[in-house]
């Protein structure tokens, strides 16, 4: 399935280039996802595409996958390896949600501080989540491979926001109000360079936000229907 933006046969071009065929079967299950959310009400595209990465992929840190301390995989990178890290899975979230129609605008990548271990041995870890906003000025929802349950950032003082990102601007904190720190994602290069190697894997953002908005399109019905 090939669309404007998304292109099936470069993404599975890639993956084999990379990978071999072995983990075929996994970009498969990811795109009959992708078919899935995007007949249903954008809360439920949430939930499919969450459970989805957060059900089959192992978390595992960059030095064990990737043999660096800091490495952002594209998703057909997290889905080549079966594994990956807090940021590989919130990215492939990313970039899910918006093939499967919901606006940028509503999606932010989260750098937080993690509380974990509870009160008696807490422990403070960095950690990105993805955050969801229904309205521009609602409390966003929270995406996360730690808790695995979709919850109101107001439920996760588990969580303290440090900046948030999407491919139009940069936000310190993540409130919905606040007004970006710099409108020029250019700053962040690790993103710059993920993009890039989205794009060149066959996903390319840009097209995909000229050419949809929140509803259903001919490039989803197109994908509704082959893939069925």
């Amino acid at each position: 399935m090939d669309a404007p933006g998304f292109s099936f046969t470069q993404l599975k071009v890639s993956l084999i280039a990379a990978f071999g065929q072995e983990r075929l079967f996994m970009l498969e299950r990811w795109q009959k996802k992708l078919v899935e959310a995007v007949g249903q009400k954008e809360a439920d595209r949430l939930e499919i595409i969450n459970d989805f990465f957060n059900n089959n992929f192992q978390f595992v840190d960059d030095l064990a996958v990737w043999h660096q301390s800091d490495y952002w995989a594209t998703p057909i990178e997290l889905i080549g390896q079966g594994r990956g890290d807090c940021e590989d899975v919130a990215i492939a979230k990313y970039y899910s949600l918006i093939v499967a129609g919901v606006a940028v605008e509503k999606l932010r990548l989260v750098y937080v501080k993690a509380s974990t271990g509870g009160s008696k041995a807490k422990s403070v870890q960095a950690h990105m989540v993805l955050a969801y906003f229904p309205t521009p000025t609602s409390v966003p929802l929270v995406l996360d491979n730690l808790d695995i349950e979709i919850k109101s950032a107001a439920l996760r003082s588990d969580l303290q926001p440090i900046f948030s990102f999407n491919s139009a601007a940069v936000w310190l904190g993540v409130a919905a109000a606040t007004s970006p720190r710099d409108s020029n994602v250019e700053h962040l290069t690790r993103w710059q360079d993920l993009q890039r190697r989205v794009r060149s894997q066959g996903v390319d953002e840009q097209e995909l936000r000229a050419g949809y908005g929140d509803e259903l399109t001919n490039f989803h019905t197109q994908l509704y229907s082959v893939t069925r």
